[in-house]
């Protein structure tokens, strides 16, 4: 919890002393970018799966008949129409935690993975044996090409502090394009309630940017929805929660929260940025 608080005060200094920076580049890996000429996700996936125009029309009807589905039933379709080549990415969060608890019950052998970019609260990793115990699941740790010691050499130090984009980029989204390769969709924990930029997330889409389909169950869920639940099935969660930690991403780049901020408040805080760019278009 110490490392939390000093990056907590880190973080409320920099924001009195420092005025707002400018907008941060975008980084993306994407189909058509010319970033990539390799297959992505589903495209590489064997068979692979192609966005066609009649397969669009088709996951849209998919979602708008799934709309009122309760998120186990949204996952077991999931499982149902894409398995074995459904998979799950978590960085551990309560909504995270209600999906992992869902599929223990509903399809176990579902393979998840965490993206651990080395600047996770120990927290937060802690989860991964949490899980173990309880479920019987072992979440996959999916790495950078580099460790934080070798990245931030090469770069002059933490890139955090100064392009937290291009850190995210290096260090989660490029590690995501190369775990989704070959899967057909993945499930993802967003709620539409979250932010402007997950508002508009459907059911079930086409995700162009991993280039797979995307599946949110909890899309229609509120935070009083997913942490009934948590209390009901005492489902474990990120004891950060309980310390004014709504969202938890990287330490360096998570705060607390103060009354009356959004729950994303704390998240790159000083920065125009509230996505890592895993959930963004």
């Amino acid at each position: 919890m110490a490392a939390a608080v000093r990056s907590f005060a880190y973080l409320s200094n920099r924001n009195m002393s420092q005025p707002s920076p400018p907008p941060l580049k975008l980084l993306s890996i994407g189909a058509n970018d010319g970033e990539s000429a390799e297959p992505l996700g589903a495209l590489a996936a064997s068979p692979p799966l192609e966005p066609t125009e009649a397969f669009l029309g088709e996951l849209q009807r998919d979602s708008d008949g799934l709309e009122k589905a309760t998120p186990q039933e949204v996952l077991r379709w999931t499982v149902d129409r894409f398995a074995p080549r459904f998979t799950m990415a978590t960085a551990f969060g309560p909504e995270g935690m209600t999906i992992i608890h869902m599929l223990a019950e509903i399809a176990p052998e579902t393979p998840i993975f965490n993206l651990e970019t080395g600047y996770q609260f120990a927290e937060t990793l802690e989860l991964r044996e949490t899980i173990k115990k309880r479920y019987g699941i072992e979440v996959e740790f999916k790495y950078p090409e580099t460790t934080v010691a070798e990245y931030e050499a090469a770069n002059g130090g933490p890139v955090y502090k100064t392009d937290p984009n291009r850190c995210c980029f290096d260090r989660k989204l490029s590690v995501l394009h190369r775990a989704a390769k070959g899967w057909h969709a993945w499930a993802s924990a967003i709620r539409r309630d979250q932010s402007p930029d997950r508002a508009r997330a459907p059911i079930v889409g086409w995700d162009k940017k991993f280039q797979l389909v995307k599946v949110s169950p909890l899309a229609n869920w509120t935070k009083k929805d997913v942490w009934s639940l948590i209390t009901s099935e005492n489902i474990p969660y990120n004891p950060l929660h309980d310390q004014g930690y709504p969202s938890v991403g990287c330490q360096p780049c998570t705060r607390a929260v103060m009354a009356g901020e959004d729950e994303r408040a704390g998240r790159w805080a000083g920065f125009q940025k509230t996505e890592c760019g895993l959930h963004s278009s």
